[in-house]
């Protein structure tokens, strides 16, 4: 148990440096960006004076490694701190109430994880099953169909699929609805309604990983010994796929999912903005178009810390699933 413990300290370690390192990568290339809040706000008719005064006002002006300490204090203390956007809006209207970048980002964020579910509980199973029963009739008509079709899914841009679903299913035949207006207060079945044709379409982009490598991990341990003994004892082949194989491929499988699901956080952008969902990922968007570079940090370090906080779960979950690790020498 202290060898196990000893490990994940040390995997939290490594995120934790990671994601500082990340956080300067994130600043730099946010901070390198063509053009910045005052030039987007003001337009190309906006005088340098005027440029120079919001910049001023925004602390622009100061240095870059200055105004990185600063956020990155702050970061540490939980304060996302404001978006330009808002302090602009509320020096033309005095007395408005700001929303900080945190305040902005949670109820997007809660959207994106709910599309995040949603679609991983509809991906995972499929996949799980997809990928043992292409191994239970590997070069069968089956098999080669589930290849075809998931490859050719995993190959198609999302944008695409995310056409295509809309046209067979909200245009051609009126099942979804094409835009994912949700608000808040809506009821839970009204809002998974409205999520179903962008959890489709992710589903159909990650399916493919999962199952393609449920396959190939059990067809790689049915060579084994154990597995022809349990053969031999006269099991079924799905029983013996099941009970036997598929516990032992748990590993690079979980591996897999998590990186899936990490995309499912972090790579929504296209589809939330072909749907017009209200997530993180069409925030982000909105946010780089008008330069507000607080929230563009603030939505990077987000995609970033759950990247690397689901890559350490998945290793955390291998390190449980196989005994060699749980045991070392």
């Amino acid at each position: 148990m202290g060898a196990i413990l000893k490990i994940i300290a040390q995997r939290l370690v490594l995120g934790g440096v990671t994601l500082l390192v990340v956080s300067l990568v994130i600043f730099l290339a946010v901070n390198a960006l063509p053009g910045d809040f005052a030039e987007a706000i003001l337009g190309q008719g906006a005088t340098p004076e005027a440029i120079e005064a919001i910049r001023r006002d925004l602390g622009l002006d100061r240095p870059l490694w200055e105004r990185y300490l600063v956020w990155l204090a702050r970061m540490l203390q939980g304060d996302l701190g404001v978006s330009f956007a808002q302090l602009n809006f509320q020096s033309n209207l005095g007395g408005t109430q700001l929303k900080t970048v945190a305040e902005q980002i949670a109820p997007r964020f809660a959207n994106t994880i709910f599309l995040a579910g949603v679609t991983a509980a509809i991906a995972v199973p499929v996949s799980l099953m997809l990928g043992v029963l292409a191994a239970l009739y590997r070069g069968s008509i089956f098999d080669r169909a589930a290849n075809i079709f998931t490859l050719t899914s995993i190959s198609s841009p999302e944008f695409f699929l995310a056409y295509i679903l809309i046209l067979f299913l909200a245009v051609l035949n009126p099942v979804f609805p094409s835009l994912s207006n949700i608000y808040e207060g809506m009821s839970f079945f009204d809002r998974l309604e409205r999520t179903m044709l962008p959890a489709l379409t992710l589903t159909l982009v990650v399916t493919a990983h999962m199952m393609r490598m449920t396959r190939a991990a059990i067809i790689n341990l049915l060579a084994s010994p154990y597995i022809e003994m349990a053969r031999l004892k006269g099991l079924s082949p799905m029983r013996v796929i099941v009970v036997h194989a598929l516990p032992n491929a748990l590993a690079p499988i979980i591996n897999v999912i998590a990186l899936n699901l990490a995309y499912l956080i972090t790579g929504v952008v296209v589809v939330e903005v072909v749907f017009v969902y209200p997530g993180i990922g069409q925030l982000f968007v909105d946010s780089v178009k008008i330069r507000d570079i607080p929230v563009v940090q603030a939505c990077c370090l987000i995609f970033a810390g759950a990247y690397i906080l689901l890559n350490l779960t998945a290793d955390i979950l291998s390190i449980l699933s196989n005994p060699r690790l749980r045991h070392p020498k």
